[in-house]
């Protein structure tokens, strides 16, 4: 599940409408609505402001690509 279709299905199950949602993380409404169109370019500082209302942030991750040779071995993605 991605971060807008996450937010969106929160923000429903907690039966906020957008501009509550934008009020109880400290935002603005043009963001909670870009964050829930997918708009490419967000600030992470305001998305984890948004997340943090239901349990989650966002950090830095490890990251490797996958290789045809991690395929042909039959390694999992991580």
């Amino acid at each position: 599940m991605n971060i807008l279709d996450f937010v969106k299905k929160q923000r429903k199950i907690h039966g906020l409408t957008q501009a509550d949602l934008a009020a109880k993380a400290g935002v603005g409404l043009r963001f909670i609505r870009e964050l829930e169109q997918g708009k490419s370019t967000l600030r992470i500082d305001k998305v984890n402001q948004v997340l943090q209302l239901f349990g989650k942030t966002l950090g830095p991750v490890d990251w490797r690509p996958e290789t045809e040779d991690s395929v042909k071995n039959g390694e999992e993605k991580e």
